[in-house]
């Protein structure tokens, strides 16, 4: 057997320089490149081994590990999972700055691959700067923060362990039912140490993304299933978009007739404006899809988890309704006791579309009727204003904020206007990107992708700070295409950093920020519970004690333009689609919307329920109301 002495990072690194994704006769690296943010646990072993070892793999300077690995899972998710970046990190605070990452990562099934350093294995130097003594565990360090997060966890501990270390790593990573973050702790002292290693663990190895068909006693339970409804819904999950069944989802519902909801993940699989394509459903979802939702006797879901958010907490569907869960996954395909279809979606609605081929539903002109009520209250959204000396004519959970933030900024803005505007003004095939408080909500109702795969959202974890990191990452993914990241104020102030990153690599991001000096979603939710708001809203400390002062107003251009970004200030919709149209000259450079829109003017909830712990007792009646609608809810709710 051949033998090359390498050391352990530098093996690794020739390692993924060879590692390459099959499918449908296609055939492509499958890591890219790494972000990196060197420190001592990894500058000198990884990092000598990269500059070193490195051939093809890119190399991007990270500037906050959080951020630069959000920007590896947004690049992974725009890629359907069939390439990924890896991060790596120091160990101790770099590491447990990617904890977070990684489990946005696993909660979304998107692949991750995190390399933290780690302590030495020899402890010959313990305790090194950045280690925490555990006095009942010499072995546990930092690092095993990110067992709980993981797909997977290993921790190479000899230079030869890395072998089978990658081998799963890679498994996992690849594995379309289950896959996720992956983290291979690096000990700072076996990163140098030196190993024999076989020749073959470097040869290009294809790892094969096959098409796992349904059986046949699948088919004829889902295809007896669906013979007996006579109002069927489909619901269009991320699996749709990951298995590349985007015509297959298409034509099934049309052969039949099936209208279809979208999950966050599942938006854009399928263009707005399809006839059957209901929109967003669920608790941020459209009043056509929950509407129509309400009446089916049967859900189809192809590729969807089934979070609250699509199910409004287990309560938008009736009580007798049955389901027929397709999916790769054992573990979502038994949820409500559903008829499982273990297979990739594209195969299994081929096979069950072969299977119905006399099928009808019983709807009649519903589909075509609640579509046009919900076109009609788009329309109104698009156009929704703040009228000067007139009640605002908005989702008005707390009009007073609205008034008095409108009056100091001299701002006429809502956000569901600004919103539409965009919509309306961007390329046809610019891509979109979010994450995190009311505009997830606002994206999935209002947004009307034009061409495929443009919608990509992070709604498994809503986690604030993706939004910029991940257009990053979404831009790497699409090349020379728009990306526009939809992103609030509070999520732009925890998170921004790779913004700069950004700039140093030239990369062409258009940032639309929308301030309303507040995390609305969050308070709407706690107005709504009967609660005076707290710590929810952007504001001075008043006279009082409380925060109930003057709204801070922040120039979040100005902080854009002290980067090296194009920045523009917006109050008005002329002044946005002036701004839009003149960003889209700007090559090389990111550009960021500072868009001022008037709190509480986000979209409604229509009718959809979300189980949010309301308090049992209060001494305020608005508390103890909300408390009963509450119970009211639950009883209405499926209970598993």
């Amino acid at each position: 057997m051949k033998t090359v002495r390498l050391t352990m990072a530098q093996a690794l690194v020739r390692f993924l320089e060879n590692q390459y994704l099959a499918w449908d006769n296609q055939e492509q690296p499958f890591v890219r490149g790494v972000f990196m943010l060197p420190g001592h646990g990894n500058v000198v072993g990884l990092g000598q081994a990269l500059l070193q070892e490195r051939k093809r793999l890119e190399i991007y300077q990270g500037k906050n590990e959080q951020g630069m690995a959000h920007a590896a899972v947004a690049f992974a998710k725009q890629m359907k999972r069939k390439q990924i970046f890896a991060a790596t990190s120091s160990v101790g605070p770099g590491a447990a700055n990617m904890v977070t990452a990684c489990a946005t990562a696993t909660a979304n099934n998107i692949p991750l691959l995190v390399l933290p350093g780690d302590t030495y294995a020899c402890r010959q130097p313990d305790p090194v700067l950045q280690q925490i003594e555990h006095i009942h565990d010499a072995g546990t360090t930092t690092n095993d923060a990110f067992r709980a997060v993981c797909r997977y966890f290993d921790r190479v501990q000899r230079p030869e362990q890395l072998m089978s270390a990658m081998l799963n790593a890679m498994r996992v990573l690849t594995d379309p039912a289950d896959t996720g973050a992956v983290c291979v702790a690096l000990p700072q002292d076996v990163e140098g140490e030196a190993y024999d290693y076989p020749e073959s663990f470097f040869t290009k190895r294809v790892h094969v993304l096959e098409r796992r068909p349904p059986t046949a006693y699948a088919i004829k339970q889902a295809a007896d299933a669906i013979r007996s409804a006579k109002k069927p819904l489909l619901i269009c999950g991320g699996g749709v978009r990951y298995s590349e069944a985007h015509d297959a989802f298409r034509d099934f519902a049309e052969a039949f007739g099936i209208p279809f909801g979208e999950t966050q993940a599942g938006k854009s699989a399928v263009v707005w404006d399809h006839p059957l394509n209901l929109g967003g459903i669920g608790v941020t979802g459209c009043a056509a899809a929950n509407e129509i939702a309400a009446q089916a006797d049967l859900i189809i879901g192809v590729g969807t988890r089934y979070t609250d958010f699509t199910t409004a907490s287990k309560s938008l569907f009736d009580q007798e309704a049955r389901f027929v869960n397709i999916t790769m996954s054992p573990a979502q395909a038994i949820k409500f006791d559903g008829v499982p279809v273990l297979s990739d979606a594209r195969e299994a609605l081929v096979a069950l579309k072969g299977a119905l081929d006399d099928y009808n539903t019983g709807y009649q002109d519903e589909i075509k009727q609640a579509k046009d009520r919900w076109l009609t209250e788009l329309a109104r959204l698009d156009g929704m204003s703040y009228g000067q000396g007139q009640p605002p004519l908005i989702n008005d959970a707390n009009a007073d904020s609205a008034q008095k933030f409108a009056q100091d900024l001299d701002s006429v803005l809502t956000q569901t206007a600004a919103l539409g505007k965009i919509n309306h003004l961007i390329p046809t095939d610019a891509v979109v990107i979010g994450s995190s408080g009311s505009l997830p909500g606002d994206m999935q109702r209002m947004w009307r992708p034009k061409t495929p795969d443009s919608y990509n959202m992070e709604y498994g974890y809503s986690c604030m700070g993706y939004e910029i990191c991940g257009a990053v990452g979404q831009k790497l993914a699409v090349g020379d295409k728009e990306v526009y990241s939809m992103v609030g104020d509070g999520s732009f102030v925890m998170l921004h950093s790779e913004l700069l990153l950004a700039v140093q690599e030239r990369l062409k991001i258009n940032i639309c920020l929308f301030d309303n000096a507040s995390y609305g979603c969050i308070n709407n939710l706690q107005v709504d519970q009967g609660n005076d708001s707290l710590c929810t809203e952007l504001r001075f400390r008043g006279a009082d004690g409380k925060h109930d002062g003057d709204f801070l107003h922040v120039d979040y251009a100005a902080i854009a333009r002290g980067y090296g970004t194009r920045a523009y200030t917006i109050r008005t919709l002329d002044e946005l689609e002036a701004a839009v149209q003149d960003a889209l000259t700007v090559k090389d450079q990111p550009v960021l919307f500072d868009i001022k829109v008037i709190p509480k003017s986000m979209t409604d909830g229509y009718d959809a329920w979300w189980r949010v712990g309301s308090v049992a007792v209060a001494q305020k009646e608005a508390n103890r109301k909300a408390y009963e609608h509450h119970e009211n809810q639950v009883k209405k709710a499926r209970q598993y």
